[in-house]
């Protein structure tokens, strides 16, 4: 009995609780193209480059603008990605959301809850907890 009661207290600290929420672009969006505007608050090196890999793998071409968004660019991702330290750094929590027009067309968010406490799983690769989010969010864009 004490065995299940000390499992059941630890349990939640031994394992990461991950919150992913997504509304994907719809199919009569058909991207063919997206700008990603750069975030130079994000501190997780590699996002960028997982961003465009992963529009990449949907056959969507990526273009990269800083400032005021191109003319010509008719859908535009924004971004933000944050890190949290546990001896060494680990994307914690993204969100990404789509627009056209200024109206948003997509959106998606990770979310590592409660620092991944100590799961081991935290400090999988930013590919590896994005990846999966970026194709719910372009789930009807094959």
């Amino acid at each position: 009995m004490r065995r299940t009661a000390l499992l059941c207290l630890l349990f939640p600290l031994l394992t990461a609780c991950t919150s992913v929420s997504v509304q994907p672009v719809a199919r009569e969006s058909r991207l063919q193209e997206v700008c990603i505007q750069r975030n130079p608050k994000v501190a997780v090196s590699d996002f960028l480059m997982v961003l465009q890999a992963g529009f990449s793998r949907h056959n969507i071409k990526t273009r990269l603008f800083d400032g005021a968004k191109p003319d010509d660019c008719e859908y535009v991702l924004n971004y933000t990605a944050r890190r949290t330290w546990d001896i060494v750094p680990y994307l914690s929590q993204a969100e990404l959301t789509l627009t056209r027009n200024m109206e948003q067309v997509g959106y998606a968010q990770y979310h590592l809850r409660g620092r991944g406490g100590f799961s081991l799983m935290k400090w999988q690769g930013t590919a590896s907890k994005i990846d999966p989010v970026i194709d719910r969010l372009l789930a009807n864009q094959w």
